[in-house]
């Protein structure tokens, strides 16, 4: 399986402008720049893509394997944050923090988090990620 995504940029680093789309049409000539990335302006970023990616892996994986446990998720609730740092001359996504809630009838505590930090190690986003990946897992009831 093979997906795409593209982006056009318009001009410098700072006052140039870019577009993002993918090819399923869910972004589609979506702006970002400067602004949008460092200066918190409306618009996307890479980084926050990234989030929506790892957020969206990681509860698949997670229910995936829930269910390989004969356990189905009732709600599964991840949020995403990613860290971005100068380094050197230029910056890299050092971090990502993982918050999950989630209610899972019939799960045991331990179970949950043992299977929560197997789909955070196992979900595809998380292997391309060079990157120290954390989680808070919470069991709702």
């Amino acid at each position: 399986m093979k997906k795409t995504a593209s982006a056009i940029w318009e001009g410098g680093i700072k006052d140039g402008k870019g577009r993002l789309s993918t090819e399923s049409g869910a972004l589609k000539q979506n702006p970002y720049g400067f602004n949008t990335r460092f200066e918190g302006s409306p618009g996307t970023n890479p980084e926050e893509l990234i989030g929506a990616a790892h957020a969206g892996c990681f509860s698949m994986a997670l229910s995936m394997m829930l269910g390989q446990e004969n356990l189905t998720p009732e709600r599964i609730d991840t949020i995403a944050e990613v860290t971005l740092d100068k380094q050197g001359d230029g910056f890299a996504i050092t971090a990502v923090h993982l918050t999950l809630k989630a209610k899972v009838p019939g799960a045991t505590e331990e179970q949950f988090k043992e299977i929560a930090n197997k789909a955070k190690a196992g979900c595809p986003v998380s292997k391309v990620l060079n990157a120290d990946i954390t989680l808070d897992a919470t069991l709702l009831s």
